[in-house]
């Protein structure tokens, strides 16, 4: 069924609000940040380290349009004395995003570029995070400067006496995923890190148009990984059309100059690979793990695989190839408003200690959509090798729920979408759905209301989000109006 929700709604003369404050108590983990939806500042690329001390540090940029993520980013940093039950925000860096926290040698660092696509920076902390080096010049952390650049929250490897850092650059003219060419970064791991001449860069590669029969879009975030032979990848999130998720392995040279890719060869399945992971190698089990954003099957096929970010999965692989999903961690059957993505993770023990892009019901109308988060949260998955399918988040039975909230409106049920009143959903005319004119700045009769009738007459309201379009499959009748 369909349910329609007015939530601030003036009837003679009397008002209906919805929340002003923020609850968290549904929300999974805990959380670190949030911004809401109402502020046009969303929440990206988190990421985590563990000091030497024991103490935990996270980071996420701010994204949106009321940010200046095109001049210069920001991004926040944040701590944990008690191994991430509370969190107190430590420092605020500008001109820092798609940022990766490590550690190396004691000292902290964090390296991504300094705005959305802009130079290539990396900084030092010696105080856990709270003060940081500036990258003034080549000498000082600004290491790439001759183009436009992309890159993510992904690992920075130690492997034979270098350090290694995926990357992306950008090309002419700047089409999301089509214009990205995959590269690697290395420098030794005794060196400077914040001179640019300790970095050496491989050749960058871009995407083939007919690879995966047409079904590639493009290449990005990817992640350096020691190859089970001792080689170095760069493992690669790939967009792709069809439900079908895969992960591209690049070659990189030992010397860290070249990268090839062999397109026969190179794809694999991936659960959550239209999406952004981190991918690490666990000694112990002598796996390689992530925290991956798939698809379930309950939604398989419902939209393109990237932009289906609401169950979070514990994965893991004996060689980058074949990989096994152990537990689903997260779920929620909105596929619309709710998204756990984006997830950076590090070992701790026998646990795996994340931070997670959020985006879920804050109590003021939730996020934006799955891809805006309003929250930063943490996660500990406590004796991870130990995971089986057995121990997953439950998953409600029945065809998945679907909540679309906007403005003072919120639709809640199955098998819709939301279009405007020119019967568009998306960039698609649809000829076929019913036109709800009770969903315009008038509102009529209840009953009017939930059943599309085409003449509201009653009073004015501020009902702006219900100038919608729903579209029904046959099964799903609407159902009258109910309060909150």
């Amino acid at each position: 069924s369909v349910r329609l929700v007015s939530v601030m709604v003036l009837f003679g003369g009397s008002l209906v609000t919805s929340a002003t404050e923020p609850t968290f108590e549904k929300v999974p983990g805990v959380v670190v940040d949030h911004t809401p939806a109402s502020s046009g500042v969303y929440i990206g690329s988190p990421s985590i380290a563990v000091l030497p001390n024991g103490e935990y540090v996270a980071s996420h940029d701010h994204f949106g349009p009321k940010t200046a993520e095109h001049k210069s980013g920001l991004t926040a940093v944040f701590r944990s004395s008690d191994r991430g039950r509370t969190w107190k925000k430590i420092a605020t860096i500008d001109g820092q995003f798609w940022s990766t926290l490590f550690v190396h040698r004691g000292a902290l660092y964090i390296m991504g570029t300094q705005w959305h696509y802009g130079p290539t920076v990396i900084r030092r902390s010696d105080d856990g995070g709270q003060t940081w080096t500036e990258p003034k010049d080549e000498r000082s952390g600004l290491l790439l400067n001759d183009g436009r650049f992309h890159c993510a929250p992904v690992p920075v490897v130690e492997h034979k006496g270098r350090l290694w850092r995926a990357m992306e650059d950008i090309t002419l003219p700047g089409i999301w995923g089509v214009c990205f060419r995959a590269f690697m970064m290395s420098a030794p791991a005794d060196a400077d890190l914040l001179k640019a001449d300790s970095w050496t860069c491989s050749n960058r590669l871009a995407r083939g148009r007919n690879w995966l029969d047409g079904d590639f879009v493009g290449w990005l975030e990817g992640n350096a990984v020691v190859a089970p032979d001792g080689g170095i990848v760069d493992v690669l999130r790939c967009d792709v059309k069809s439900p079908d998720e895969k992960a591209a392995i690049v070659r990189i040279s030992g010397d860290g100059r070249t990268a090839t890719f062999d397109p026969a060869r190179g794809f694999g399945s991936f659960p959550g690979g239209a999406k952004k992971f981190t991918i690490r190698h666990d000694p112990q089990s002598k796996l390689y793990w992530s925290l991956t954003t798939m698809v379930h099957e309950k939604h398989r096929g419902a939209r393109k695989p990237g932009g289906i970010r609401n169950t979070l999965a514990l994965a893991c692989s004996p060689d980058l190839a074949d990989w096994t999903v152990r537990c689903i961690l997260l779920y929620h059957p909105d596929i619309v408003k709710v998204g756990f993505q984006y997830v950076d993770w590090q070992f701790d023990g026998d646990d795996l200690i994340a931070v997670c892009r959020t985006a879920y019901d804050d109590g003021l109308g939730g996020a934006r959509n799955n891809h805006d988060a309003n929250f930063l949260t943490f996660h500990r998955i406590a004796n991870f090798r130990a995971r089986t399918m057995s121990d997953s988040a439950p998953i409600p039975a029945g065809p998945p729920t679907v909540t679309h909230e906007a403005g003072d409106c919120v639709i809640t049920g199955s098998g819709f979408e939301m279009g405007d009143r020119q019967h568009r959903v998306g960039s698609r005319e649809v000829a076929d759905l019913p036109r709800w004119n009770a969903f315009s700045e008038r509102v009529g009769r209840r009953d009017a209301i939930a059943s599309g009738e085409r003449d509201p007459t009653r009073a004015h309201a501020r009902q702006t989000c219900l100038a919608a379009v729903v579209r029904r499959r046959a099964s799903d009748a609407a159902a009258p109006i109910a309060p909150r």
